[in-house]
């Protein structure tokens, strides 16, 4: 197959962001190995206790490791990649010993915390698209919820609904012991109460807590859990349709695509039933707030407990991009949208500053707060359309917030980094964004060796989330900067971007050595590409994949140039390359179709 090619070979100078990006990856390939080396016994398992109680502990140790295939993807060295799943295959192991893993799957929990836990296997495939193993548990794991496993009994066709709040390879959770929040009861503390009335409180302060570590205290709430939240369906269950889409990439069966869109489509026909706020808690008969006395909030991780309104917001956008992504009708993003623009219309003003409600109970909206463009910006990449952005101009008139981002990028749990900066970047309002983020990038891989240098603990005083911060490879900041996108919803969200790299002459996923990326000016119709070969004395040649599924197509590629006026190629093809003679750079502008193809794991021809 012929690709459309580019070629630049003219030396220039070399960007500063250049070559601090392939430091920085350099870096991180020089440290992932010493980290594992660092946290994991010689089989792989992670160095900490033995055992592990109840609901407690996958999530964490999967995301220990959730960078490295994510790394691999921006240009890391392939031991990145066989470390990345070294790991997932003996973190599997060693908790399906504790308990809480059964047939390679998380046995029973919620998709808040599966969220955080199964990206890392979407980013393996990824990586590596043609592993027999980890294609065939993705058929097996999206099973679990579409009615094909008869040992994981999830899903109940009948009202187009998952079955329980709680759910896994072992089927719904209807009953929980109280050894299953044994780890929890004491977070739990800090948090308000999951009800009003718990302990036949008025409910005055809806803000209330209750001490779970007193047994009394303990037994009546996890009584009324039991009674009220863990039969039927949630909208957090909405992260399962990431797993299922994972199997319809993988697979192109399109009973997965049918079952996503069926089940966010049920949720739509909720939402619309009930006056356009999506309720938190569906009964097992189908009906709106059965088990709570007809009200539709009051559900697990719904409305009021324990963290509001951004479990709404974030599962029905994830679900909503899953569903585009496999149809590229951006009306299913509405369902996120709707919810966005119900909290909005709430807001009040205090101090000048407009906050909507993050939380509703039995006396309404409540616990107001600053509204945070993070799920405003990633609706926008999505959608692309004015609309949404006319959303962010009425919110967010005043972008100096966004530049530039008080913290430091990648310092969050997985090297998530917020996508503010990165925003006002595309924008063109924050010119040293690239030069910024790496020199934060540098500081947060600093703050990670530390906490190793640091860590005297021995393995029985030891966590699961035990060695998240201490991970050098924090690399998010650096996929916004290479591929032009917010990355992906943290809880359990599918990465998309307008383009991803790979390097043909290793015939890998990722950017060639000494190839440095910016993407930026994204749009609904394009981006700007600028690749640098930071290597002085060889070529390099880079493909370049529209889509990080290969779901758009590059229209045509305009190469800009400083002696003359631009040279556009027609490309029409998902793909296309780019030659790099020594010290030389590439700025391109890439007319982009977006989502014209199925999309698909499988790599380009290389």
């Amino acid at each position: 197959m012929t690709l459309v090619t580019v070629v630049a070979t003219e030396r220039s100078d070399l960007p500063e962001w250049a070559v601090r990006q392939r430091q920085i990856i350099a870096r991180m390939d020089d440290l992932a190995e010493p980290f594992v080396e660092h946290c994991t016994r010689p089989d792989g398992s992670l160095e900490l206790l033995n055992r592990t109680n109840g609901m407690h502990g996958t999530d964490n140790a999967y995301e220990t490791f959730l960078s490295f295939p994510l790394f691999f993807l921006l240009g890391g060295g392939q031991h990145v990649r066989k470390l990345g799943q070294q790991e997932w295959d003996a973190i599997t192991r060693q908790f399906t010993e504790f308990g809480p893993v059964d047939r390679e799957f998380v046995a029973g929990f919620d998709w808040f915390h599966h969220g955080e836990s199964y990206p890392y296997f979407f980013y393996l495939a990824l990586g590596d698209p043609g592993h027999a193993l980890n294609r065939q548990r993705a058929a097996q794991f999206a099973d679990m919820y579409t009615g094909e496993d008869p040992l994981a009994p999830n899903w109940d066709a009948e009202q187009c609904m998952i079955r329980s709040p709680l759910n896994g390879s072992r089927g719904p959770v209807f009953i929980l012991p109280p050894e299953a929040w044994e780890n929890h009861r004491g977070i739990f503390s800090n948090y308000l109460a999951p009800y009003e009335d718990v302990l036949g409180e008025d409910g005055s302060d809806p803000l209330y807590q209750l001490d779970w570590t007193d047994d009394e205290t303990f037994s009546k709430v996890l009584a009324q859990i039991n009674e009220r939240m863990t039969r039927g369906d949630v909208p957090l269950n909405l992260g399962a349709t990431c797993l299922v889409t994972h199997a319809y990439i993988h697979t192109a069966e399109d009973r997965y695509r049918q079952w996503v869109l069926d089940y966010v489509g049920a949720w739509m026909e909720r939402r619309d039933a009930n006056n356009g706020i999506v309720p938190d808690n569906v009964g097992p008969n189908g009906r709106i707030g059965q088990l709570m006395d007809g009200k539709w909030w009051g559900g697990y991780y719904g409305w009021r407990w324990p963290h509001g309104a951004r479990n709404i917001v974030e599962s029905t956008l994830a679900a909503g991009a899953c569903a585009l992504l496999m149809t590229g009708d951006t009306s299913y993003l509405d369902l996120g949208r709707s919810q966005l623009d119900l909290l909005w219309s709430l807001r009040k003003e205090e101090d000048g500053v407009a906050k909507v409600p993050a939380r509703h109970g039995d006396r309404g909206w409540f616990d107001y707060r600053p509204v945070d463009p993070y799920y405003y910006i990633h609706l926008h990449y999505l959608s692309q359309s004015p609309e949404d952005l006319a959303r962010i101009d009425e919110i967010f008139p005043d972008r100096a917030a966004f530049v530039p981002f008080e913290g430091n990028w990648g310092a969050r749990k997985g090297g998530n980094c917020p996508p503010m900066s990165w925003f006002a970047f595309n924008e063109g309002r924050y010119p040293e964004y690239p030069v910024d983020v790496a020199q934060s990038t540098d500081h947060c891989i600093d703050c990670a060796l530390k906490y190793q240098r640091d860590d005297d603990s021995e393995p029985e005083q030891r966590e699961p989330h035990h060695f998240q911060p201490q991970n050098p490879v924090a690399v998010e900041a650096t996929l916004q900067m290479t591929m032009g996108t917010p990355a992906a919803i943290y809880n359990g969200g599918m990465l998309q971007a307008h383009v991803r790299y790979f390097d043909p002459q290793c015939r890998r996923a990722g950017l060639p050595e000494s190839v440095a990326a910016l993407a930026q000016d994204v749009s609904a119709t394009g981006i700007c590409v600028t690749l640098v070969n930071t290597n002085e004395t060889h070529e390099r040649t880079v493909l370049i994949q529209s889509g990080t599924f290969a779901e758009h197509e590059f229209t045509e590629a305009s190469l800009k140039k400083n002696d003359g006026p631009e040279e556009t190629i027609k490309v029409n093809d998902r793909y296309m390359q780019v030659k790099l003679g020594p010290a030389s750079q590439a700025c391109m502008q890439l007319g982009v179709k977006r989502y014209v193809h199925r999309p698909t794991y499988y790599f380009p021809p290389i």
